[in-house]
């Protein structure tokens, strides 16, 4: 009986124990569910949606470039495309086969998207080809179970409506080269664009949006079951310009086939409304790839259409750049308004002759017939007078051999050449150096914009700014009144000496350019010549008579330039003009300018909102 218990007893103790154990492990699972289901339910919800859920990012619409009165110059069309899911094909090589047997894949595309799989992640799509016709697509649906990963997609393309008349202006897209990609997973999206020339790369940022979002629902392995929700991008910023595309047309057909650039501005507040290079090209062929022999056809042109020359292109000013010649002598009072110089034809500095032009001299001149008569040897004279330094101080005041920060990339400032300048190139500066930049020659180099800006500077005494942006996002940018500029802190008196002697240009008996004579009732247009040598021209030439600049080959004539300003006496239009080896600047340049300024006078885009026979519904 003792032993039975005894035998009891531990029985109980044992099932006490174990009861205990179990009770433990209930409790410590309990514990464990509540913190799983309740305290962190939401976290678990949200990692279990997540592998059900596939998110990815879509490229948004490229915001528009627009002319000054809303026309479309950039916009965009729709793009549909072959894309490959990496993730969603086991064989990627034989998928790319099977595809090349649909539609046809070149070499370069193969080692393009062979690129593309080394740097991308599997589940960010691959372009596979871009710019399907509708035939390309009826094959690949055809063909949909052969083609494992390979899919349809619609996107934008760039598209530019205006192709070769504002390709320099507007610029071009193409897609991101690996070294564009950085930490910005957009970069890596189908069908994304960025800027590489014109203002299409200065406000790339502005213009590419931000990217959408679509969420796919996925099998355990990855496979797209459905599309649940998409949310497109933010559109990028509407861009307008300055420019108003009709006159900007109607300056390339007065240009022709010549190899040329003219800008035209307003004066008085810097808006530039046309800005044009001859010959151009067409700015839609980069978005879906230029050919190799395209290519190598614009780069052997020796007219260099892929460059913007009226930014770009830099050229020796000549005899535009004597009111900068005259005003940095009346500035530091060197000459006066009344004072004299005398041509003989020549000025001898040392053993060296500066010729003028005129060998038979002008007589004695004030800076009044010096400008009308484009004497050499009076801005011979009064360079030497003024010295370089102070020359280059007035000519950088103007806009020449400075920075002019105009909103396109690549833009040169030229160069106003000093003292220091040659010496830090290891040479000493000398009187004949200072002679030569007196009449826009030697290493004096401005482009045409800068040309444009100096001008207006001279007819307004404003320190105007060019720019080509108007709007962003139809908020008007700084800039566009008269009154946003400074006053050059110039004597007007002396300022009206330099208008004077370009209105003695063209409208006086005997001025140099009586071509550009305007013939517009009521107005009057006041400019200057300019022919820079691009080689010399020996004393042996000149003295013998049988040099004649119109029988050398093309790339050894000289450039003409012309500058001018209208209306006179209220000015509002400034145009530059340069003709790459055109040889004068009276005969060549005068006429196409007076032509270029008829056209903006015609036209007054400042003085409209609406452009002229276009109606508001056309603009789409």
């Amino acid at each position: 009986m003792k032993k039975e218990n005894r035998t009891t007893g531990v029985f109980t103790r044992r099932a006490l124990l174990l009861g205990a154990g179990q009770i433990g492990v209930l409790g410590v699972l309990a514990a464990k569910l509540y913190q799983v289901q309740v305290e962190e339910g939401a976290r678990y919800a949200t990692l279990a949606e997540s592998n059900r859920i596939s998110a990815r990012l879509i490229a948004p619409p490229r915001g528009r470039i627009l002319d000054r009165f809303g026309t479309v110059v950039g916009g965009n069309k729709l793009n549909w495309r072959a894309l490959l899911m990496v993730e969603e094909t086991a064989d990627v090589g034989g998928t790319l086969d099977a595809f090349s047997q649909v539609v046809a894949l070149q070499d370069h595309e193969r080692a393009r998207i062979d690129r593309e799989l080394h740097r991308r992640r599997r589940f960010i799509p691959l372009v596979v080809r871009e710019f399907l016709t509708w035939d390309d697509m009826a094959r690949i649906e055809v063909n949909a179970p052969d083609l494992p990963g390979i899919l349809v997609d619609v996107g934008t393309s760039r598209l530019y409506p205006e192709g070769p008349n504002l390709a320099h202006v507007v610029g071009y897209v193409a897609p991101p080269s690996e070294g564009d990609m950085g930490d910005d997973p957009m970069l890596a999206l189908p069908g994304i664009r960025i800027g590489r020339a014109g203002v299409e790369k200065f406000h790339d940022l502005k213009l590419r949006g931000r990217a959408g979002a679509v969420q796919m629902e996925v099998n355990a392995v990855g496979r797209v079951i459905r599309e649940l929700d998409r949310q497109e991008g933010t559109s990028g910023q509407d861009l307008g310009l300055t420019i108003d595309v009709e006159l900007q047309k109607q300056v390339l057909s007065r240009l022709g086939d010549l190899s040329a650039s003219a800008v035209v501005m307003d004066c008085r507040n810097g808006e530039v409304l046309a800005m044009t290079t001859t010959p151009s090209f067409d700015p839609s062929l980069f978005n879906s790839g230029v050919s190799q022999a395209q290519w190598v056809e614009w780069t052997n042109n020796r007219r260099a259409p892929l460059i913007n020359k009226a930014t770009s292109g830099v050229y020796p000013p000549g005899s535009t750049f004597k009111m900068a010649v005259a005003m940095a002598g009346l500035d530091n009072k060197v000459i006066g308004p009344g004072d004299r110089i005398v041509c003989p034809g020549y000025l001898d500095i040392g053993d060296t002759r500066f010729h003028c032009w005129s060998k038979y001299g002008h007589g004695a001149l004030d800076v009044r017939g010096g400008l009308k008569n484009s004497c050499d040897v009076f801005f011979f004279e009064l360079a030497r007078r003024v010295g370089i330094d102070r020359l280059a101080a007035m000519a950088n005041r103007f806009g020449i051999g400075v920075n002019l920060d105009i909103e396109l990339p690549g833009a040169r400032k030229g160069l106003m050449p000093t003292r220091a300048w040659r010496q830090s190139h290891g040479h000493a500066w000398g009187i004949g150096d200072t002679v030569n930049c007196g009449i826009g020659q030697g290493y004096v180099e401005a482009t045409p914009l800068a040309l444009c800006t100096y001008v207006s500077r001279v007819a307004t005494g404003r320190a105007v700014q060019p720019h080509v942006t108007r709007t962003l996002s139809g908020v008007m940018q700084p800039g566009v009144q008269a009154a946003d500029w400074p006053s050059m802190n110039l004597s007007e008196r002396h300022l009206q000496l330099c208008r004077e002697g370009m209105f003695a240009v063209v409208n006086d008996a005997g001025g140099t350019a009586p071509q550009a004579r305007l013939g517009m009732p009521g107005m009057q247009l006041a400019g200057k010549t300019g022919s820079s040598q691009v080689r010399r021209v020996s004393r042996e030439l000149r003295e013998h008579g049988n040099f004649k600049s119109e029988n050398l080959p093309w790339e050894y004539r000289p450039h003409a330039l012309f500058v001018c300003f209208a209306p006179y006496d209220s000015p509002r239009y400034a145009v530059s003009l340069v003709v790459e080896h055109g040889n004068a600047g009276a005969t060549t340049a005068g006429p196409l300018a007076r032509d270029i300024m008829v056209d903006a006078l015609t036209r007054d885009p400042v003085n409209r909102s609406e452009p002229q026979g276009q109606k508001l519904a056309d603009r789409s």
